[in-house]
């Protein structure tokens, strides 16, 4: 139990009544390690600010007992159990009441925020009548349910439009993106910003001046807010989401705009009630359960490896696009790291990359020397008896990598660990010279590295366990998600992937125009097309693939795949399927009377499906949860659909058996259904 107040003992609550009469609230949630709003946390608070709005102190100090954060949000895990039981709208209207009742308070009330602090934590803040900022660079502030399917529902779609005005409101709900102390300062929603061990003195100062909100946002706030407004921003919002987000997977930032223009103009307790039933409605739909479904997922993806690799410097065979950008972010995210190549020219261009991707990501100038200094060119190799852990990224040729083994692993420290980030060679075919096979793993990296955010930690049956551990905690420093895979042919994402591909680079073969295939992917949530995709890999790269791959799963490379002429592998050379320009492809224009043929999406997605269910059968992965995670954070798979097995769910997989039948009886065998459509797990509920 947590301290006294006036009687009554709080489980989640911490209260104290300073000499000067303003009383310090403090969250601790009992049995967590992060303060998130539960409904019994709400019930207490409610409790709370009834008998502080009876006797009223001179202020009130909001803060984070924990020293994890501030408020991480809402509990997402009763907000699906609510979901299940169809009482999502009782919870959203107590958090509304509570949160109310502490904006309703007739004394001056003071967020006073350090760490991080989102969705639930930031609409608390929203209804206090301040805000302080740590400066720690730990503080972030952001309101990210649109990432969930939904839009702030206790209180934060209605306050701030109102604080800070629309169109900056607007964004940041819009995007999920979240906000430095600064960014919240110069915005309008923080007032003060100090330093972590005055924070709650901050707040008390704050209580004693009362300052006025400044008139300009003050007026912001109102004309931003005006009906006229509303009517000539709302629709370039509309426009502005529809080039990432169409309507149809992602209702959410569409719902909020549509609540802002119809009822942002009406009195708080009318814009809290169209919030409300808004989410409700929201929270119902497959796009909010499948995105609350990964949120979970990307959990369980962090909690793999721990904090503990004993990695402090790493060792990079490779200076080309993967290898070169694999030793970047990996100095960028805090390691010593030594790059080797067999000519300085490419640990050059290399190093060249190196320092674009630190101007992009280090926004302090007088940072960025440290950062770089961290990567050094070592064209002799003498950084690998110093490295903890060795990344050879070199042509995709398993002799060449054996004869690269056995050069680099006498050198070795005792404890260091040999990968490889082959993308679809298996380890068993390299790893027959190793001596110490235990400490050999792939690392599969995704092109392109700083944006990808998928490791495949690709094992064996002679790999100990305990280093698959150390190199998902290393992917963890790296602020990438590890998924452990088996060794065989392609691994995940690239077995999943390949079957795609390979059916669109078939399609173009029968004059199937490359925009119409690209427009059939995207149209079912694919982020980019296919044809693109292959030309932004790199035709090289998928014969490469296709190679190792074609006679494992039986298949055929379409001529498109099976030559690729020197200067034309796509986007590294300006040309491939498409002309390149700027980084971006010139797609050919499409006769306005050109139909599609019918079954095209079919053709393209469900080989993908077929392969992930394989993959699921042959145990590739651990479980379901994993598969489908792997290949939404490997290929982008339409998030909004949960993931290619939890696709299967949803649809049905008797339904799709039936699709895929009727596919290779009118194309052929590579459609023929393959192992593994009879597991019981794909007949399970769905999220």
């Amino acid at each position: 139990m947590a301290t006294n107040f006036d009687g009554l003992r709080f489980s989640h609550w911490q209260t104290e009544l300073r000499d000067d009469g303003i009383v310090v609230l403090a969250f601790d949630r009992q049995g967590a390690s992060v303060n998130a709003f539960s409904q019994d946390v709400l019930i207490e608070l409610a409790a709370i600010i009834e008998r502080l709005a009876i006797d009223p102190p001179k202020g009130v100090v909001l803060r984070s007992a924990k020293t994890s954060g501030f408020i991480a949000g809402a509990d997402l895990k009763e907000f699906q159990e609510f979901d299940r039981k169809g009482t999502v709208n009782d919870a959203i209207r107590r958090g509304q009441a509570v949160f109310q009742k502490l904006a309703e308070l007739p004394c001056p009330t003071v967020s006073a925020i350090h760490g991080f602090c989102m969705g639930g934590g930031t609409e608390i803040s929203l209804a206090c009548d301040y805000r302080v900022a740590s400066s720690d660079p730990s503080t972030r502030i952001g309101l990210p349910e649109v990432k969930l399917g939904i839009f702030p529902g206790w209180g934060g779609s209605a306050r701030l439009p109102r604080l800070v005005g629309s169109p900056k409101a607007m964004d940041m709900m819009l995007t999920g993106r979240t906000l430095s102390a600064s960014s919240a300062k110069a915005m309008g929603l923080v007032d003060k910003i100090a330093e972590p061990a005055v924070l709650v003195d901050a707040a008390v100062a704050l209580i004693g001046s009362r300052p006025p909100r400044p008139f300009k946002q003050r007026f912001t706030g109102w004309i931003s807010n005006s009906w006229l407004a509303r009517q000539i921003l709302a629709p370039q919002m509309t426009k502005q989401v529809a080039r990432k987000a169409p309507k149809a997977h992602y209702p959410a930032p569409y719902a909020l705009i549509n609540v802002w223009k119809t009822a942002g103009g009406k009195g708080i307790q009318g814009r809290l009630d169209a919030e409300r039933k808004a989410v409700v409605k929201l929270a119902g739909t497959p796009t909010a359960r499948n995105l609350i479904r990964i949120f979970f997922l990307t959990e369980r993806l962090k909690g793999l490896g721990g904090k503990d690799h004993g990695i402090a410097h790493v060792h990079v065979v490779g200076a080309g696009v993967m290898g070169g950008d694999i030793a970047a972010w990996s100095a960028y995210k805090g390691f010593n790291v030594t790059l080797q190549d067999r000519e300085q020219r490419f640990i050059d261009g290399a190093l060249s990359r190196a320092q674009e991707l630190f101007a992009k990501k280090v926004k302090d100038e007088s940072k960025r020397p440290a950062v770089a200094a961290r990567l050094k060119g070592d064209l002799a190799g003498d950084g690998v008896p110093l490295a903890d852990l060795v990344i050879e990224a070199i042509i995709e040729n398993p002799e060449a990598k054996r004869e690269l083994y056995q050069a680099v692993e006498p050198r070795l420290k005792a404890d260091a660990l040999l990968t490889t980030n082959t993308s679809s060679i298996p380890l068993t075919e390299l790893r027959e010279h190793i001596q110490r096979p235990a400490q050999f793993a792939g690392l599969h990296y995704f092109n392109p590295v700083a944006l990808m955010p998928l490791v495949e930690i690709v094992q064996h049956d002679a790999l100990d366990e305990a280093n698959v551990k150390r190199l998902a905690a290393f992917c963890k420093a790296l602020d990438k998600f590890p998924v452990p895979v088996a060794g065989t042919p392609g691994f995940l994402v690239n077995r999943v992937l390949f079957p795609y591909m390979l059916e669109a680079a078939t399609a173009y073969a029968e004059g199937i125009p490359g925009p119409v295939i690209d427009k059939a992917a995207v149209k079912f949530g694919m982020p980019m097309g296919p044809i693109e995709l292959i030309d932004t890999v790199g035709l090289d790269v998928a014969q490469g693939v296709g190679a190792e791959l074609s006679p494992f799963l039986g298949l055929t490379l379409p001529a498109a795949l099976a030559t690729v002429e020197s200067g034309k592998r796509g986007k590294k050379d300006g040309q491939g399927l498409y002309k390149w320009e700027n980084g971006k492809p010139v797609k050919p224009q499409v006769p306005s009377d050109y139909k599609a043929p019918d079954d095209l999406e079919d053709r393209l997605i469900l080989p993908l499906l077929n392969e992930a269910v394989a993959c699921l059968h042959d145990g590739v992965v651990a479980d379901s949860d994993l598969l489908d995670a792997g290949v939404i954070f490997g290929t982008g798979f339409a998030p909004f659909r949960g993931g290619p097995i939890e696709h299967v769910k949803a649809v049905g997989p008797d339904a799709l058996l039936e699709k895929l039948k009727g596919l290779q009886a009118r194309h052929g065998d590579r459609f023929a259904p393959r192992p593994g459509w009879d597991n019981p797990v794909l007949r399970q509920p769905t999220a």
